[in-house]
């Protein structure tokens, strides 16, 4: 099957009433003159280009840690990592749209993973659209002379070539969704904080995101911990000197210390902090669901080993900071510090935010335990469900064996549905606080009134 865009032809394949394409560079590739510059458009190409393999990733380091035996990781070498995946209908036109933004703390992951297929969605009549941007140092440096941002810029770019472009393969560019999770998450929420955004994108997901960037200070200082690693200056001409595999393992050393990226506000890409934004109003008119998993924080203590090495003391001090504590009778130190922190930063905001958003917003938790390892209902486990890909060697990995096709039927229809009508299936919040739980067995809408 072969579709035209704006820059040339592309060929995918059919199988099964599926169209898909894959590795369609929708940017010029982000290296020579372009590194660590805004994105531009990519150049036209003469014929028929391929569009039957993934593309290229960006650059990034596996899984450690603990973290590889549940997170998978994909790494394709290459420079046209500005790619999406596009799987569609094979046949009508004027198809709901949703862009996906993975997630992986931005230095990790992308549209390659197999928990990312888009199969189900194009089955369910949706047009499935996965993207890569800029990850780690590459995307998210704080340099003297160069845009902040650059890995959201790409996010920005993908969204406008959706709007150019998609109704080339039967989708309908006035009907789209973009859904991110984790990191992911977060960039979605500032993509739906931008004055722009409802030029892009009508309706918006945010799964386990951080609706706000953290402090600026923070992005800054892993840069300059990198420049000084390197010998070198913190200007984009001097970054730009470093081949980017010395770069990336300078940026795995550094990492090691404790430190991140992020989303840096104060340009024209993130005016302000996303979160007060839109708290302020910002994307109010846009439909928004959004939620997390009910043990997020076990992803990250449970592989580790981490659970077992937090005291009363890490409590306390939680305590201290989030400004709260609720006893659990029978849970560890470890879990009642994870959940403190999983409250303070997702579930309260969360809250917060639809508080303020009463009508227009949808709430959900994934409650659903995977037996793997005891990880329960921990960050990044209920990709799977969304994207009904249970059956992939993704799924097993961080799923275990029995894993409830019913919970995915149920959940990858409620994303199916907000995609196509703006209404998952259960009630939009308000005073009562309506969350959809989704689990098995079980599940259903709780009514959370009395919650903070």
């Amino acid at each position: 099957m072969i579709v035209k865009t704006a820059q040339g032809r592309v060929r995918g394949t059919v199988e099964r009433g599926v169209a898909r394409f894959l590795g369609v560079p929708y940017a010029a590739a982000p290296y020579g003159a372009d590194r660590f510059a805004p994105p531009r458009p990519h150049d036209p190409w003469a014929g028929v280009r391929e569009a039957r393999s993934m593309g290229p990733t960006p650059p990034q380091v596996p899984y450690a840690g603990g973290l590889e035996k549940v997170l998978p990781s994909v790494i394709i070498h290459g420079e046209e990592v500005l790619n999406l995946n596009v799987w569609a209908p094979a046949e009508g036109t004027g198809h709901p749209v949703m862009v996906w933004v993975p997630g992986g703390a931005l230095t990790r992951g992308g549209n390659a993973l197999a928990t990312y297929e888009g199969s189900a969605f194009a089955r369910d009549g949706v047009v499935l659209v996965s993207i890569n941007y800029r990850l780690g140092a590459e995307g998210f440096s704080v340099l003297d002379d160069a845009p902040a941002n650059l890995g959201l810029a790409d996010q920005f770019a993908a969204l406008r070539w959706v709007r150019d472009n998609i109704a080339a393969f039967g989708g309908d560019p006035g009907r789209v969704t973009v859904a991110g999770q984790s990191a992911g998450g977060g960039a979605v929420a500032a993509l739906l904080a931008h004055p722009s955004a409802g030029e892009l994108f009508a309706q918006a997901v945010v799964q386990s995101g951080p609706l706000a960037p953290g402090r600026a200070g923070k992005a800054r200082r892993i840069t300059r911990l990198m420049a000084k690693e390197l010998g070198v200056r913190a200007t984009r001409e001097a970054f730009a000197r470093v081949p980017p595999e010395e770069l990336l393992a300078c940026q795995t050393r550094v990492l090691a210390k404790g430190v991140g990226f992020g989303v840096v506000p104060g340009d024209e890409l993130v005016p302000s902090d996303p979160g007060t934004a839109l708290l302020a109003g910002a994307g109010a008119g846009i439909p928004l669901m959004m939620g997390h998993t009910a043990e997020e924080f076990r992803l990250w203590t449970v592989p580790t080993g981490k659970i077992d090495k937090i005291g009363r003391l890490h409590v306390l001090a939680a305590r201290v900071r989030f400004r709260d504590f609720a006893a659990r009778r029978g849970a560890s130190s470890g879990d009642v510090f994870g959940a403190l922190v999983t409250d303070a930063l997702l579930r309260r905001p969360m809250n917060t935010l639809a508080d303020a958003r009463r009508g227009r917003t949808w709430m959900y938790e994934f409650a659903w335990r995977s037996p793997v390892m005891d990880l329960g209902a921990a960050h990044a486990t209920e990709l799977a469900y969304v994207f009904d890909t249970l059956d992939s060697s993704d799924a097993e990995m961080i799923g275990g064996p029995g894993r409830p096709r019913e919970l995915a039927d149920r959940m990858h229809a409620a994303w199916v549905r907000f995609v196509k009508d703006g209404d998952p299936g259960w009630p939009a919040w308000d005073e009562g606080r309506p969350v959809m739980v989704f689990d098995s067995p079980g599940g259903g809408v709780v009514r959370t009134s009395g919650s903070p």
